[in-house]
Parts: structure tokens; C-alpha cells; sequence
């Protein structure tokens, strides 16, 4: 008998593992997501007509083969090659980003791009420095990249995103976060940009027509189709477990509180939420452990304009201190889509945490807030403002602080304990990570089975170590 599967979120992770289980017919599958719709943080919705996203997001052609093949084959033409054109408010300037040679030189200060270069040169020569395991972002990067342009871009940036100086991050923050952390790397990405040394994709990405949620609604109708149970409004209350290796997991909708039996439960809801959710529970130190892992928080602003485009542009980066949003995006330019012809939507990322003055804040004030910072980079709001709509994203980034894996570790080791439950995904694993990094995650961990419903640990703990290697796209 094929055993029944549970898997809480229905992200690109959770649909991910939930499409390949029920198209292989590896056993009943049913996933339980506590919103009304799929996709997680990589949902999108319509606001007057304009598909938008939960912040800025792009397919990557970094994408395993496997998974952008069954991407292109359920989205079809609705998968677009878009050229990347955004760029970055640095030392009161705009740069193009993805970085191009000529930015650097002419349209830097020339205080900053001689010391850039003088920096990187330096480090070219010098003998490679092995990586330290104690090592802090600020000290990954301002000595394999330089103080120019760590001082300049990556200080300010990390303690706008994550909420605490760079000198109390761990190192790993630099090397999963940012992938050009060397010179060699920066310089091939500064190279990528010239013609005769671009690679196959590079400056580029893929986006779904009607947003980037379609690529979640692609695979939750494949899961569909293929005999899945998706329940939307499910809120998981308890993971009952027992000595036979069975699950009973019971969960609230509409008020009613429901259960259903599983031979295996497959998470991708944030990990620490997962510890708590066991019966047993956990014993205190693991309960400690949990506690000291924590998300970063960020509140999505958009802003309805009256005008058919703002910028051309798709994404602005605002690396600076004073300004209190990291990026802004156009969604339009991302599908390169003309309709409707008289409105636009922008959407500011504002990263912050529970209960702090920006959580507070009310969606005019969240409005006004953003008019204000983009006025003061040389992007004022000229035409009417229709409207301001906020959405709030509780685990929008997870937090490396210094030790952190120490804490992840317990909390890891006694989840892979309990029989038959798996945990994975970008919640699920504490990773930084991209979309195309959170569906491998799920076809690796189908991969894992067999065809009487066995699952290989050995396979499992090969692709948890390639997962560690995965670093975010820019």
C-alpha cells in the first residue's frame, strides 16, 4: 500500500514536492497551506488590473535544466526572456545594475572608483585567503572585496535588511547572500556585461506573464491534476507522532479543527515553527535553540499611479542608510506588458521587524514614507496617486547571526530524528535561497524515494550538502 503524504506549505517548495509525488503516483498526497492561495512569498495578485509580486522576483537561467524544462512546458509562451535593467542610487549617483564596466569608471565618484579598483588589485596579488568559521559579514567582505566598496554598499545595505550591524552577522551571511564576494567573482560579473565575454543567459531572466505567481499556480494545477489534495485556509495546530512511525496532524479551517493521518510529514514552513508544532515537543534546550533563530520581517508598499510607466527601469536599489527601502520595482517592466495604458504600480521593499515603528505605521503613512525617500534620490511622484496598499511578510529573510548555526544545528539534528518527517525549502532549511534553489530542494527530496515508498536517508544527505553550496542569484 502507498503511504499517505502530508506536506505543510504550499510554496514553490511544498508544490514543487507535491507535483512530482502525484505525477510519479508515489502515494496520496494532501497539502495544507494557511493562506487562501499558493505560492507563499512568490505569490503574486492584480491591484487596478496590473499583476504584482510579493517584492522583486525572477526565474533564474542558473535554473536546473529539469525544473525549467517542466516550467516551460506548463507556462508555454507565458514564459518571457526579459533583459535585467535596473541599477543602484550609490554616492548620490545612479549606476546601472548588473554592473557594467563603464558605470564604475564614468559614473562613480572618482574618489570611489579609484579606490574600488585600487582595492580589488590589491587582493587579486594576494596569496588566496582561506574562508574562517569565525568570521563576521563585515570581515568576509571587507577583506576579500575591500573597505570601498564594502563601506559604501554592502554596511549599510546588511544593516538595512537584516536589521543589526554587519560586525554581528556571520560570515556565511556573505558567502550564501553575496555572490560576487571576491574580486575574480566581481570582475566576472562586470565582465559579463561585455560583449564577446557574456555567458549564455547572462543579464537576462525568465518571468511569467501574469506575474511570478503563475509559476506557482502552474505547479499547484500539475499537483491537481495528478491526484493531489491542496487545502487553502488550513492552519496546522499539532504533528502527532508515534512509535509506528504515523502522523496525525490536526488543523483549523473556518473554525473547525480537522485531522488527517500520515506515514510522512514534509515541511517547508519556518523551521523553528516546525519544532513547536510537534507532540511530543521538544525538550527545553531544543526549545532554546529555536528561539535564537529568527526572520526578518518586511512590509511590501505599492503605490498606484496614474501614468502608464514611471521609470524604464525594472529595479532600484537604495544601498544607503537614509533612505529607508532597499528596492523598488515596476512590475509592468518585468513582463514588459503595456496594459492598463493609464496605470502603474510600484512596490517598495521596507524590511523591518514585528512591533517596530515601521510595522505600525498605517498604509498612508507606509505611503507617504516611500514619496518622501524617492524624492530625495531624484524620483519625485508627478502624477496622481491613486492608491497605497501594503502587504506584511512576517519570514521574509532569515537572520545569520553570528553562532546562529550552532542553534540551527540542535534544532536540525532533533527534527532528523523524528521518523518519516522532512524538513526543506527556504523556511524550512534556514536558507537564503532562490526559487529555482527551493523547487530543487523538492524534486531532489522525491528523488530520495522509491517506488514502494521507502525513503533513502544517504540520498537525502548528499543533497542536503549540494544544497549548502547554493548561493543567491542577484
Amino acid at each position: 500500500m502507498k503511504p499517505n503524504f502530508v506536506i505543510l506549505g504550499a510554496g514553490p517548495a511544498g508544490l514543487g514536492a507535491a507535483s512530482q509525488l502525484a505525477r510519479r503516483n508515489l502515494g496520496r498526497v494532501t497539502v495544507l497551506e494557511q493562506n487562501r492561495w499558493v505560492g507563499g512569498n512568490a505569490a503574486s495578485f492584480e491591484i487596478f488590473g496590473v499583476p504584482v509580486d510579493y517584492g522583486s522576483h525572477r526565474l533564474h537561467p542558473a535554473s536546473d535544466p529539469e525544473i525549467l524544462q517542466d516550467i516551460r512546458s506548463m507556462l508555454g509562451d507565458d514564459l518571457l526572456d526579459r533583459p535585467r535593467h535596473g541599477r543602484i542610487y550609490l554616492q548620490e549617483k545612479w549606476i546601472h545594475f548588473p554592473l557594467k564596466p563603464q558605470d564604475l569608471l564614468l559614473h562613480t565618484t572618482p574618489g570611489f572608483a579609484i579606490n574600488a579598483v585600487a582595492d580589488m588589485a590589491v587582493r587579486v596579488f594576494q596569496k588566496s585567503r582561506p574562508e574562517s568559521e569565525n568570521g563576521s559579514f563585515a570581515s568576509e567582505l571587507e577583506a576579500s572585496l575591500g573597505k570601498t566598496v564594502y563601506r559604501n554598499f554592502y554596511s549599510p545595505y546588511a544593516l538595512k535588511i537584516w536589521g543589526v550591524p554587519a560586525e554581528q552577522l556571520s560570515g556565511i551571511q556573505a558567502r550564501k547572500r553575496v555572490s560576487a564576494n571576491s574580486p575574480l567573482k566581481m570582475a566576472r560579473k562586470i565582465l559579463g556585461a561585455v560583449p564577446g565575454f557574456k555567458k549564455p543567459g547572462s543579464g537576462r531572466f525568465f518571468y511569467p506573464r501574469q506575474g511570478f505567481g503563475q509559476i506557482s499556480k502552474a505547479y499547484e494545477q500539475l499537483s491537481r491534476e495528478n491526484g493531489a489534495e491542496i487545502i487553502l485556509g488550513a492552519r496546522v495546530q499539532h504533528i502527532q507522532g508515534s512509535n509506528q512511525s504515523q502522523f496525525k496532524v490536526d488543523y483549523s479551517i473556518d473554525g473547525e479543527t480537522k485531522s488527517i493521518n500520515a506515514d510522512y510529514v514534509w515541511s517547508t514552513i519556518p523551521i523553528n515553527v516546525l519544532s513547536r508544532l510537534m507532540d511530543p515537543g521538544p525538550p527545553e534546550g531544543i526549545l532554546q535553540a529555536a528561539s535564537q533563530i529568527d526572520y526578518r520581517s518586511m512590509i511590501l508598499v505599492y503605490l498606484v499611479l496614474g501614468q502608464a510607466q514611471f521609470t524604464e527601469f525594472d529595479a532600484h536599489y537604495f544601498p544607503g542608510e537614509d533612505i529607508p527601502i532597499t528596492r523598488l520595482s515596476e512590475p509592468k517592466n518585468y513582463s514588459g506588458r503595456q496594459d492598463p495604458k493609464d496605470i502603474t504600480v510600484l512596490c517598495a521593499e521596507l524590511p523591518c521587524s514585528p512591533g517596530d515603528s515601521y510595522w505600525e505605521m498605517s498604509d498612508e503613512q507606509l505611503g507617504n514614507l516611500v514619496i518622501e525617500s524617492l524624492s530625495r534620490v531624484k524620483l519625485p511622484i508627478q502624477v496622481p496617486l491613486i492608491q497605497v496598499t501594503t502587504r506584511r511578510l512576517r519570514h521574509a529573510y532569515p537572520i545569520y547571526l553570528s553562532g546562529y548555526e550552532n542553534h540551527l544545528h540542535k534544532l536540525d539534528d532533533w527534527l532528523g530524528q523524528v521518523e518519516h518527517l522532512l524538513t526543506f525549502g527556504r523556511q524550512g532549511l534556514f536558507a537564503h535561497d532562490n526559487t529555482h534553489h527551493a523547487l530543487y530542494m523538492a524534486y531532489r527530496a522525491v528523488d530520495c524515494l522509491d517506488q514502494a515508498g521507502g525513503f533513502n536517508q544517504s540520498c537525502w544527505q548528499e543533497a542536503r550538502r549540494e544544497f549548502e553550496s547554493h548561493v543567491v542569484e542577484d
